[in-house]
């Protein structure tokens, strides 16, 4: 065999190699209960923020950590650790995912995505 041969068959091992490794650490859409059923795994748990609860974030303390409860979307509350700083218009968001996994009755989220209100789903404001 050429050199160039086993150069292009060791780039596509390589490639296949990436491949693999890149889909075996993607995250699936769960509720706290799978999350909680397996704390080794990381999960997009979908949910609401319950307004109901205090939320704690402290910039002076600690600026990379807002903690608050989320309802997922089969009701099951939990408290919520973002390792983030606290997103701008928190508490106008319509939905929730949390990107993390639990660690005994919280879940510590890494990154947070949020769903906002937009004016442009307002039937109201389209014009006649």
């Amino acid at each position: 065999m050429k050199k160039l041969h086993i150069i292009g068959i060791v780039i596509i091992a390589i490639a296949i190699g990436v491949i693999f490794v890149s889909l075996k650490n993607t995250s699936k859409y769960a509720d706290f209960a799978e999350a909680m059923a397996n704390p080794d795994t990381e999960y997009h748990v979908v949910g609401k923020l319950d307004k109901n609860q205090p939320q704690f974030y402290e910039p002076k303390v600690n600026p990379d950590e807002f903690i608050f409860s989320m309802l997922d979307n089969k009701g099951v509350q939990r408290q919520v650790v973002l390792h983030k700083s606290r997103p701008q218009d928190f508490e106008k968001s319509e939905q929730i995912v949390l990107i993390g996994k639990m660690h005994g009755e919280q879940f510590h989220a890494n990154d947070i995505l949020m769903k906002c209100p937009s004016k442009y789903n307002d039937a109201n404001s389209r014009p006649n």
